[in-house]
């Protein structure tokens, strides 16, 4: 595999490089030692260096993360970010049947691993700490190739490609909370507990509080989502701002009620 080739073929042309994708034939130990593993150290190298080496100036001083401790979070960091990739391609495979789609454990982990590519990618830029907003455009636009993909990938019918997405994304949050506190836990921080809540539901103990997700409701929440998505769309298309400043506070409005509690919220 031409790394470079298919970063740039996912990343300007993503339309067009699904189907390929889609097509090809690989491994899972292919896909990680040819193109996962390369990516993800992006970010923990990039990491390591911008809080251990330059720092974040902060009221006049330069704050630096300690070399032992910055290099034990890069190592346990780079480690997670793999387990989250193939911990997330399981999720979308389950989730696929239930929205329409088509169970495919390696098309799960073409999807996850290449819609990825923005965001490890923009890891570069955590070289310089100032510079994080760009990481975070970066990772809103791998959100945008995890849906483009999804129906290719996972066969999810066009009209369920949203909900499914938005499901698969508060999947990413939880899985992502489930890390930190495991990375917190691995440089001395409390230690982290997952325990079984309601049917439907998981609630997950980490070193800020509790998080806690309803897997019943996320379905239904996407679902909604997609509704007023449509509603905005149309809106903006007849020109009618009314409809269009209703639809959007009621997007907000969902927003906040993402099924998912964490500390705070």
């Amino acid at each position: 595999m031409n790394i470079v080739a298919r970063v740039k073929e996912i990343l300007l042309t993503p339309k067009t490089a699904w189907p390929v994708i889609e097509a090809e034939t690989t491994t899972t130990a292919a896909l990680y030692t040819q193109y996962i593993m390369i990516l993800a150290a992006i970010q923990a190298v990039a990491g390591f260096i911008g809080m251990s080496l330059f720092g974040i100036s902060f009221m006049g001083a330069t704050v630096r993360v300690p070399l032992l401790t910055g290099l034990t979070q890069m190592v346990f960091g780079y480690g997670l970010a793999l387990v989250m990739i193939y911990v997330m391609a399981l999720i979308a495979d389950v989730l696929a049947p239930k929205f329409g789609g088509q169970k495919n454990t390696m098309n799960a982990l073409k999807l996850i691993a290449y819609s990825g590519t923005a965001a490890m990618v923009g890891g570069a830029f955590a070289i310089i700490p100032a510079l994080s907003i760009l990481t975070l455009i970066a990772a809103l636009y791998s959100l945008y190739l995890l849906y483009l993909g999804v129906p290719t990938l996972m066969k999810v019918p066009k009209e369920k490609t949203l909900p499914y997405t938005a499901v698969l994304v508060v999947c990413v949050i939880v899985v992502g909370v489930i890390a930190g506190a495991i990375l917190g836990a691995a440089k001395g921080g409390p230690m982290m507990n997952m325990s079984a809540a309601p049917v439907g539901s998981v609630t997950i103990e980490t070193p800020k509080g509790a998080v806690s997700i309803d897997v019943a409701k996320a379905r239904d929440w996407g679902a909604q989502m997609e509704a007023v998505s449509k509603k905005l769309e149309k809106a903006q298309q007849s020109g009618d701002q009314a409809g269009t400043e209703q639809a959007i506070n009621e997007m907000t409005a969902l927003q906040q009620s993402m099924p998912m509690k964490v500390p705070g919220r």
